[in-house]
């Protein structure tokens, strides 16, 4: 896997404009950098001036828009053939949360927008909110599951092309006559102080062999190693998950959760390591600098090709961790080291 930013058409960021508010400082375009990560059937956009995205390279490709944690924020997100939310769609799973999220997620351009929840959805775990609404819902009062699957699954959300997954498989097209994709989705990760979808560690295996092989597979927590390092350097990731990761091999796993953890990476499944997982973290060098690519030869080029690979993306929106301040400023929700991770595949 290589990162590099010729062959891909990016536009030099214009001077900022003179003023001091702290609007125009959030929407100066000189805070992004351009990080891009290509390998010849995938291309990742980690970050880029919003206005200056370059378009997928020709038909043969598809655009997945990544986000994850969102919380109930709005903010900006590029168009895509398929937008990809990897869970924490809300703060608490209130009914207000769930109206503020939808709305805008109806309001985006994709066609197709899929969707999974995570521990903060807590209303979306309906046997583990029975017995838990009074723990966090005792000033809002139980909520109404009956509005919040209506405004995932209803009339809107369909017209909105919005899929909810929880557990569940789905396969689609976005164009006539391409490629059929098949995504998982599944919101749960460990055990945290008991929120909603958790489960036990020593419970993992049971429930992750569950899991099919699908092109994509959208899971709220990450695999054990994968940007999974929370601020206090503890990988909290899932064994279970990354022990499997090698039979399923998807060509997009998407994941949240740990929002410190945001970050992209190529992964090349090689045979001759017994197809082992990367272990990879947002700070590692190659995602936090941009460099030009090397001459490859003939021989290492068909090499490159012949290898299955995995995007592995973790989606987290939220700001957090060393990543927070760009140039002295705080980043906002989805702003520069939290942008949605766009990713390109060939068919």
């Amino acid at each position: 896997m290589k990162k590099f930013l010729a062959n891909i058409p990016i536009i030099s960021p214009s001077a900022p404009a003179a003023t001091t508010s702290r609007t125009d400082v959030l929407n100066d375009e000189t805070r992004y950098g351009n990080v891009v990560l290509t390998s010849p059937k995938e291309i990742v956009y980690l970050e880029y001036p919003p206005s200056q995205l370059a378009p997928p390279l020709s038909d043969e490709w598809t655009r997945f828009v990544c986000i994850s944690d969102t919380h109930s924020r709005a903010f900006h997100v590029p168009d895509g053939d398929v937008l990809l939310h990897s869970g924490d769609l809300t703060t608490t799973g209130t009914v207000g949360d769930f109206k503020k999220t939808m709305e805008w997620l109806y309001s985006l351009p994709h066609k197709i927008k899929i969707v999974i929840g995570g521990n903060h959805d807590l209303t979306l775990h309906s046997e583990w909110y029975e017995t838990n609404f009074q723990r966090f819902h005792f000033l809002h009062g139980k909520q109404n599951v009956k509005p919040i699957m209506e405004m995932l699954k209803g009339p809107r959300a369909l017209k909105a092309g919005i899929v909810y997954l929880q557990d569940e498989e789905y396969r689609f097209q976005t164009k006539k006559d391409g490629k059929l994709w098949s995504v998982y989705g599944s919101p749960w990760s460990p055990e945290f102080n008991n929120w909603a979808f958790n489960y036990e560690r020593e419970d993992a295996e049971e429930l992750i062999s569950k899991f099919p092989k699908t092109d994509i597979l959208l899971t709220h927590g990450p695999a054990h190693k994968i940007f999974d390092r929370t601020n206090r350097g503890v990988d909290a990731g899932c064994e279970a998950l990354r022990a499997r990761l090698p039979e399923l091999r998807p060509r997009l796993h998407v994941v949240g959760h740990i929002h410190e953890a945001h970050g992209a990476h190529i992964h090349a499944w090689d045979p001759t390591t017994d197809l082992t997982p990367p272990s990879v973290q947002f700070d590692d060098e190659e995602l936090t600098r941009d460099h030009t690519s090397a001459t490859t030869s003939n021989q290492e080029r068909e090499t490159e090709l012949s290898l299955e690979r995995t995007v592995f993306v973790n989606a987290a929106n939220w700001p957090s961790g060393s990543q927070i301040f760009r140039d002295g400023v705080k980043s906002d929700f989805g702003g520069p080291g939290f942008q949605a991770i766009v990713v390109d595949l060939k068919e």
